[in-house]
């Protein structure tokens, strides 16, 4: 089993690392060093997300930045996020140019496409994503139903884990105590 010596989280692209849920889950995973880190287009006031190749040289640079402060190796680290935060973390892990070693990804709704365009699916790295993954989801999230996912999921080379979080939106509204008991339970299968 892999020793977990850190967690490295990122938001969503509306939001920034001080978002509650992110402090909730840093919170309940103390004593386990856990960072929240802010994409750059956040650090420089701005609204609107950096293109993906950015964001990716962001959580790469993040997280080896951890490893490097810790004394271990990313291979000892799992990153994920909320929605754009989660996805950008599965594609560092797994990147063709770059692909950034991990023990495991977090996908915090998981935005499988954007909403009302099911036709626009976010999946073509899940071929390569070999990490351990969990991915937590609310039933009713417009950004990709539990069927949805559920097809999505059989393109990743290992069976995800996965948690439904019954009734709830993408937001996850009031169920950041839920959602980082769950992060927690897992990270202690490591």
């Amino acid at each position: 089993m892999t020793r977990v010596r850190a967690v490295v989280l990122f938001p969503g692209s509306g939001s920034a690392a001080n978002h509650p849920s992110l402090v909730a889950i840093e919170n309940h995973l103390s004593p386990l060093p856990t960072f929240r880190c802010d994409f750059d287009y956040r650090k420089a006031g701005k609204s609107f997300p950096d293109r993906t190749p950015v964001l990716l040289t962001t959580v790469r640079r993040e997280v080896r930045a951890v490893a490097d402060g810790l004394g271990c190796e990313t291979g000892e680290i799992v990153i994920g996020g909320r929605s754009m935060g989660g996805r950008m973390c599965s594609m560092a892990a797994c990147d063709p140019e770059d692909a950034l070693e991990v023990a495991g990804v977090i996908c915090i709704s998981y935005p499988l496409h954007p909403p009302k365009k099911p036709e626009s699916l976010r999946t073509e790295h899940f071929p390569r994503l070999g990490a351990r993954t969990l991915f937590v989801s609310g039933t009713k999230d417009e950004f990709g139903t539990p069927e949805e996912l559920g097809r999505a999921f059989e393109l990743l080379p290992r069976p995800p884990d996965v948690v439904w979080m019954d009734g709830a939106r993408h937001d996850l509204a009031r169920r950041d105590v839920e959602v980082a008991r769950v992060i927690g339970d897992w990270l202690a299968t490591f």
